[in-house]
């Protein structure tokens, strides 16, 4: 019993993991954006994010098993007491600008690597990658449901394949980037604002991870299990931010879209990296916007079965409709919309999620004190 209560503790915090580290985290759009761009400090600043992600993920899960809610609404519900109907409407509104913004990203993210791949328009690309994703999306949700951990292990295998091989040959570049790191005139403050930016807009996951509560046998679960998430989390990100310090003294590098082809073009076996992280990133922002795709038409078309496999009129059109605005928010760019469209849900979250949740947690430690004493 106690080792299957290890793996449930193991499994959640790879919930984490795989929901953190889609196709828009192995094109290198993120890590590039909020923390190599900002100097020798994004050598600590994914941890600090991390942990700040850790406690809030913790606190939430920790509530949910602790309380009995198990879907976000019954949980916002009960987590935000008298405020909910203000509140857990708030969030509801986050959510579907992130489930708009999500999508849109992995669109980009799918289409910026076609684009850079074939040479074919960005918008032409984009819009291969939408018909693809709608196809599935009506006709293969299961199917992707299915394969969709072996779709994740299998970009955290080619992550590891296409960044150690890079940062054990390329040591002299990444030297060349710490001493220009050093000399450069960024301050800790600007690190930290775009670190905390960063963990921010990833609080919104709280919807996604709240259900995923039940399986564990008590509360302080929770904590066990974030505590990995943490350290897995941590890890990658660190090797990720050194694989780009490859690239940072390049001119260049700054422009990429795709901040990872450019490393392999620029580094080692860059024929075979290269169709293989292409394919890896295609595959985790497919697999990333049918998720989302799917889920919104749940929403759009009201089911209450958790499989329903009629294919209907108002779920093409559903999905269709979820797809056109997809792809039309994906024009604006994949840098773009890393840069400033999760900057946007960063500062939606400040009063929705992390404001309410730093209350709530300083009461519940006043009230735990006072009954302790």
């Amino acid at each position: 019993m106690k080792t299957k209560n290890s793996m449930i503790i193991l499994g959640v915090s790879f919930v984490w993991f795989t929901t953190h580290f889609g196709g828009g985290f192995a094109s290198g759009a993120q890590i590039y954006s909020y923390f190599t761009r900002f100097g020798i400090w994004c050598l600590i600043m994914p941890v600090i994010a991390m942990l700040y992600n850790a406690i809030f993920f913790a606190y939430s899960l920790y509530f949910a098993k602790k309380h009995n809610v198990y879907d976000y609404r019954s949980y916002n519900n009960a987590f935000y007491g008298k405020f909910s109907p203000i509140f857990s409407n708030l969030f509801e509104i986050l959510y579907i600008c992130v489930m708009c913004v999500a999508p849109a990203v992995a669109f980009a993210t799918g289409g910026a690597t076609l684009s850079t791949l074939t040479g074919m328009p960005y918008m032409l690309c984009t819009l291969i990658i939408g018909v693809f994703i709608f196809t599935v999306s009506i006709f293969g949700t299961n199917l992707v449901r299915k394969v969709a951990w072996i779709i994740s292990i299998c970009i955290i295998t080619g992550l590891f394949i296409v960044y150690l091989p890079n940062i054990l040959t390329q040591l002299p570049k990444i030297s060349n980037a710490i001493s220009s790191m050093k000399s450069a005139d960024i301050s800790f403050t600007d690190a930290l604002y775009s670190a905390f930016l960063y963990g921010t807009f990833q609080l919104s996951n709280i919807a996604v991870f709240v259900q995923h509560a039940k399986s564990f046998e008590k509360p302080k679960d929770a904590v066990k299990s974030m505590g990995i998430g943490f350290i897995i989390n941590s890890i990658m990100m660190i090797i990720v931010v050194i694989g780009l310090m490859t690239i940072y003294t390049n001119p260049e590098a700054a422009t990429q879209s795709v901040p990872t082809l450019f490393m392999v073009k620029n580094g080692v076996g860059s024929a075979f990296m290269t169709s293989l992280i292409s394919i890896l990133i295609i595959l985790g922002a497919v697999s990333t916007a049918v998720n989302m795709v799917a889920a919104m038409v749940k929403r759009i078309c009201g089911e209450k079965k958790e499989v329903n496999t009629n294919i209907t009129s108002k779920k093409i059109i559903a999905a269709l409709i979820c797809c056109i605005i997809d792809f039309a928010v994906a024009q604006f760019g994949l840098l773009t919309l890393v840069q400033k469209a999760y900057g946007f849900l960063a500062y939606l979250a400040i009063p929705v999620i992390l404001i309410p949740y730093l209350i709530h947690m300083i009461l519940s430690y006043k009230k735990a004190k006072n009954i302790s004493d």
